[in-house]
């Protein structure tokens, strides 16, 4: 019953991966990508945000340095819901389950777990993860295959789905905080100064991601501290 309340649970998850991925294979396959490239890109990271950026880096010609830069900064929140999550687990979830709970958290998967009540059980987080992986996979399938049969006026106008979501993420949590609107507008204006400054250039798309990441970040962090409840 756990197994199948994670599948559950899960669905929805899946639902919005797949019209998300969509949008990752068709950019993937505008980068150069195969359909079974992308496939498997989203198979191997199952990470929304990581995976854009480090497409963007190929497409740029980055180093590895600049794409493992990249990862480590959009990524390393998930270390940290790892620690986390592996708190609320049973016992029996060790070995193999806890290299498991890593790959697969994501940011709705960590929310949903860490929301049940009591530990959380090997079967159900199996069923959680399972449905999210194949929606997203299967999204990025589809995606890909779409970029490569459908004339290019179509799917570059598919392609706009990505903006789409950016703003979908990121435009309610701004109007209803003024300091996340402040730490993207800081963001917006770096983003815009690296890309049509002359003397900033020679500083590639990987780069240019981290840059605008950790200053925005750090920013907020710095004037805009969040106060924790002692208790």
């Amino acid at each position: 019953m756990d197994f199948t309340k994670g599948i559950k649970d899960g669905i929805p998850i899946a639902l919005g991966y797949f019209s998300v991925s969509i949008a990752f294979g068709l950019m993937a396959v505008e980068a150069g990508c195969t359909w079974v490239e992308a496939m498997l890109i989203s198979l191997t990271n199952l990470t929304s945000a990581g995976q854009f950026a480090g497409v963007t880096v190929l497409a740029h010609m980055g180093t590895y340095i600049e794409m493992a830069l990249t990862q480590l900064v959009i990524n390393s929140r998930y270390a940290l819901m790892g620690i986390s999550l592996s708190q609320k687990v049973n016992a029996r979830f060790k070995g193999l389950w806890r290299v498991i709970l890593g790959f697969a958290i994501t940011d709705e998967i960590f929310a949903v777990a860490i929301g049940q009540e009591g530990e959380i059980s090997r079967r159900y987080f199996a069923g959680l993860a399972i449905i999210p992986i194949i929606g997203w996979t299967s999204g990025t399938i589809v995606g890909a295959v779409l970029g490569n049969i459908m004339p290019e006026i179509i799917t570059s106008a598919l392609g706009v789905a990505l903006y789409g979501m950016f703003i979908a993420v990121v435009v309610p949590k701004a109007r209803e905080n003024i300091h996340v609107l402040a730490v993207v507008i800081i963001a917006v204006a770096i983003s815009v100064a690296l890309r049509y400054i002359p003397v900033f250039s020679g500083i590639s798309a990987g780069f240019a991601i981290i840059i605008c990441a950790v200053i925005a970040s750090a920013a907020g962090a710095v004037f805009f501290p969040v106060k924790e409840d002692k208790q």
